[in-house]
């Protein structure tokens, strides 16, 4: 089975969308893990803008390397958007996200969290719409979109976070999660003219060094030990992002945004579970609600889809 036709298989889309969201779920834990090894604490901003910057920077090389040695013959070396387009997807999707999301998630607290990183979701169907007027916001998608913030809400109140507020913390996920969704879509329409891995490499790693160049005057190099423990972390990290985002990238250039951007509800339920998992924190029933209730969501836009798609070959067959 070609690529092509795997991402638009609704299996292919399943599949894809649940690996690239718990790779992304995973991330949370494993940097927890990395800050607790390593020393920084919630108020070293500028440690963990370099520990991001590390982060995508490799990522974003091994990403090039990759279609490099294996699919640079298949796409075509020359295929590569201009600089300044590149520089423009490397500050909404890697730079500005992560800048805001890494400062964000120390202050604030496990529902909001989760609720607004979900929100990725609901910025990326509505900046879709900048790009491409053909996709509408309709009653059965905004129904897929309540689902699943209910879903992600039921998922904190399970992890015993049930206080409601909104500060700078809440503000600054908010901000990164826009940035989230109008990249994704950005980088959607990016793909027509440059291939998926070599345009997520590219970016990922530009958008690394951005996050470099603003925390290395304040820390220096090398403010935490380079030792195997920081590499393993580095490294894993790296691999999830390359992974989670070529994945993801390519979702996006084969579907409609509206069919697949409910997937991105998965990600704090998966970090729900790993964090269980990974840091020992409880989990309780709540999660196997919050997964019925995401499902469903998921359910209701892709079925939406398909019945658009039947009623649309209709009219074409009884066009004479």
């Amino acid at each position: 089975m070609k690529a092509e036709n795997w991402f638009r298989h609704p299996v292919g889309i399943i599949v894809s969308s649940a690996v690239a969201t718990l790779l992304w779920g995973s991330a949370m834990p494993v940097i927890k893990k990395g800050y607790t090894a390593l020393n920084i604490g919630a108020s070293d901003i500028s440690e963990q803008w370099l520990f991001a910057g590390y982060r995508f920077t490799l990522a974003g090389l091994l990403l090039v390397v990759f279609h490099y040695l294996f699919q640079r013959k298949k796409s075509g070396s020359s295929q590569r958007i201009r600089k300044g387009r590149l520089a423009r997807l490397a500050l909404i999707q890697t730079f500005l996200q992560y800048l805001l999301l890494y400062v964000g998630l120390s202050y604030s607290t496990g529902i909001q969290g989760s609720i607004i990183v979900g929100s990725t979701s609901l910025f990326q169907m509505l900046s879709v719409r900048m790009f491409d007027s053909s996709e509408r916001l309709t009653f059965m998608k905004i129904s897929g979109l309540f689902l699943g913030f209910a879903g992600i809400a039921a998922a904190g109140i399970g992890n015993g976070n049930t206080e409601i507020s909104f500060g700078w913390g809440e503000l600054l996920l908010l901000g990164s999660a826009m940035f989230g969704g109008v990249g994704n879509v950005l980088a959607r329409q990016e793909t027509k003219h440059e291939p998926v891995l070599s345009l997520t490499g590219r970016q990922m790693m530009l958008g690394g060094i951005m996050l470099l160049i603003v925390s290395l005057p304040v820390t220096g190099f090398t403010p935490f030990p380079m030792d195997g423990t920081t590499w393993l972390y580095l490294l894993y990290l790296a691999l999830l992002s390359a992974a989670g985002f070529g994945l993801w990238n390519t979702i996006m250039k084969y579907n409609e945004v509206g069919r697949v951007s409910m997937y991105l509800f998965l990600i704090p339920v998966f970090g729900v579970i790993l964090s269980s998992v990974i840091l020992g924190e409880q989990l309780s029933g709540w999660i196997a609600v919050s997964l019925s209730l995401v499902v469903s969501g998921i359910i209701i836009v892709n079925r939406s889809v398909s019945v658009k798609r039947v009623n649309l070959l209709k009219s074409k067959r009884n066009t004479p």
